[in-house]
């Protein structure tokens, strides 16, 4: 799997996906999660090529192992919910002026683990390592 986030063919799924709730949204059907997914995908377009590549590979870690999670803006950044809560969150490194971004988990997310667990990560990027214990960790936040 590719470290550098989107191949062409799947920023051009994601560009017709984009289209396609642009439509929905315009229609009023289920036009608050369609808006809010399109503010994500478009949150993931402005930013800068490193972010954006870690970025759009979480989102396509988040969509594809807890797709009842809704993405949404959480202070500007993606992240996703349910029920209206946020469960994960993505901050961009750029965007905070930190040297990494992070991604996390608020309590609704129920990690629990012991005495002791993480909350929150620095990613630099994503290798198929990272991709596997991020989805094992989104598999237990939304069971």
């Amino acid at each position: 799997m590719s470290t550098d986030g989107f191949s062409e063919q799947e920023r051009a799924a994601m560009k017709a996906r984009a289209e396609e709730l642009r439509k929905e949204a315009a229609g009023g059907r289920g036009r608050k999660a369609a808006t809010d997914e399109l503010d994500v995908l478009s949150k993931i377009a402005e930013m800068e090529a490193a972010d954006r590549a870690v970025a759009e590979r979480v989102h396509a870690v988040v969509t594809a192992n807890a797709p009842e999670l809704a993405p949404k803006l959480w202070y500007g950044q993606p992240a996703y919910a349910r029920k209206g809560k946020v469960v994960c969150f993505f901050r961009s490194g750029h965007t905070d002026k930190e040297r990494y971004s992070t991604f996390g988990f608020t309590p609704e997310a129920n990690l629990d683990d012991g005495g002791l667990w993480a909350t929150s990560f620095a990613v630099t990027g994503l290798d198929d390592t990272s991709e596997a214990a991020l989805a094992a960790l989104l598999r237990k936040a939304v069971s």
